[in-house]
């Protein structure tokens, strides 16, 4: 792993050999479910291939936000956001949290238009996001430049650190009292009468009835590899960081072509906004059918690329025993290359906006891989086909902040307790062609 190395977790050493639950991932989802299950008296064991928060956990924004969400996720965002401000407490350790407020950007009628259609729905669940005009925009936001005529505030949103949040809650589950192993691939689960009774991991078995699925970009091969037809598929989002830089607003702050977050070490994130590489694999052609409106939506912000993924997932096993060695563990840690024009033009575009930026220099850069649904909302629930698992995945690029929310959402539904919010939205059901869709009003960005 060449750019992101997440603060560490000292893992356990002793493979458990019965637990209640066993999660599959140690990204912000999976930790996040297992600090809720281990803080309810559950036994847990997390089982991490490589390490905890090192894949797209650890390589997004930063960004924690109700703003621009889907109205089916925005009771989760609530949820998070609240347990997000009380987490450092909580677990007693930094996450990177900070309640900064957020703001959106536009520079045309098209683009505010859109926001005062997203705020219908906002209204509807009292969030404090509203439509700032350019004269307001100029005192929120000082040092700015270029004609932006409104912007889409909320104080309430924030940020948090990548690298530091996921390893912190699973110190915190570990402290609560769950196993968290890292280097430690499941190959896949056992089944006895039809449902779940264990799974095998490289290291041995473990006995259990209940497994979680939050393996990110990896779940669709671990799934399927269950006979599970789990409709997901991968954009390559790429990310630069610099140093400090005086005279900047400490919220993240975004336009239609750059985006911004002040990080724990005073530098700053940047990004290009709205620049994503879809990589065509085998499963493009499998799930066209499924994605071709998705694609027709956001065509203007997609990037096909061939390249040699097509050929690594080619060669991936989509089957395996499991007392063989399995793709999860001849790949520890996706990390992908960067497109370093996307980071280039987005510090330009970020210097326009605000020319404070303008002796920044890009220190370090990195690429991650971000799982994505037809209709870019999570499943977040069982899997009716196979009694015992559950899956938490296809976050779309909003996961880490909706990460905390998902999890109290998950323990809710693996122990039967009540939902904190309503999960119907979050069924992997809907995919099936018989289902009713669910309507979409989101203002789409794939990092926050």
């Amino acid at each position: 792993m060449s750019n992101i190395i997440p603060d560490p977790v000292i893992a356990s050493e002793q493979l458990p050999q019965k637990v209640d639950v066993v999660i599959v991932g140690g990204g912000i989802i999976g930790v996040s479910t297992a600090l809720f299950l281990a803080e309810r008296g559950v036994s847990v064991a997390l089982c991490e291939k490589g390490l905890i928060g090192a894949e797209q956990s650890g390589r997004n924004w930063g960004w924690v936000r109700q703003m621009g969400r889907d109205p089916a996720e925005l009771p989760l965002a609530m949820e998070s956001l609240a347990l997000w401000r009380g987490m450092n407490e909580r677990i007693g350790d930094e996450t990177g949290f900070r309640q900064t407020g957020i703001t959106y950007l536009c520079t045309n009628a098209r683009e505010t238009a859109a926001y005062e259609e997203w705020l219908e729905h906002a209204r509807t669940y009292q969030i404090d996001s509203r439509l700032l005009r350019q004269n307001e925009l100029s005192s929120l936001l000082p040092g700015m430049s270029g004609d932006f005529v409104s912007g889409l505030y909320t104080s309430t949103d924030g940020r948090a650190e990548p690298f530091k949040a996921a390893p912190a809650i699973a110190r915190a589950a570990v402290r609560a009292g769950a196993s968290v192993l890292t280097n430690c691939a499941v190959r896949g689960v056992e089944l006895s009468a039809g449902r779940i009774s264990g799974v095998v991991t490289e290291r041995g078995p473990i006995r259990c009835s209940t497994v979680v699925l939050a393996g990110g970009a990896w779940s669709r091969l671990f799934a399927g590899n269950l006979g599970v037809d789990f409709p997901q598929l991968k954009i390559l989002g790429t990310v630069a960081r610099v140093g400090p830089v005086a005279g900047v607003p400490d919220m993240p702050v975004g336009g239609g072509n750059f985006a911004f977050r002040k990080r724990l070490d005073g530098g700053y994130s940047i990004a290009m906004r709205n620049a994503n590489v879809v990589p065509i694999v085998p499963d493009s052609f499998r799930l066209f059918a499924d994605f071709v409106p998705s694609l027709i939506k956001q065509w203007h912000e997609l990037k096909l690329r061939i390249g040699s993924r097509f050929l690594e997932e080619w060669r991936t096993p989509r089957q395996w025993r499991l007392d063989e060695i399995s793709p999860f563990e001849r790949v520890r840690v996706l990390d992908p290359v960067p497109v370093e024009r996307f980071n280039q033009n987005g510090l330009l575009n970020v210097i326009k906006a605000f020319p404070a930026f303008a002796g920044a220099r890009i220190q370090q850069s990195w690429s991650g891989l971000i799982d994505v649904t037809p209709d870019a909302v999570p499943v977040i629930g069982p899997v009716d086909k196979v009694p015992g698992f559950f899956l938490a995945s296809g976050f779309s690029g909003h996961g880490f902040g909706i990460g905390p929310g998902s999890g109290r959402l998950m323990a809710d539904i693996v122990t039967g307790a009540t939902p904190c919010v309503d999960p119907s939205p979050f069924r992997l059901d809907r995919f099936n062609k018989s289902s009713t869709p669910v309507s979409r009003a989101a203002i789409n960005d794939s990092r926050g």
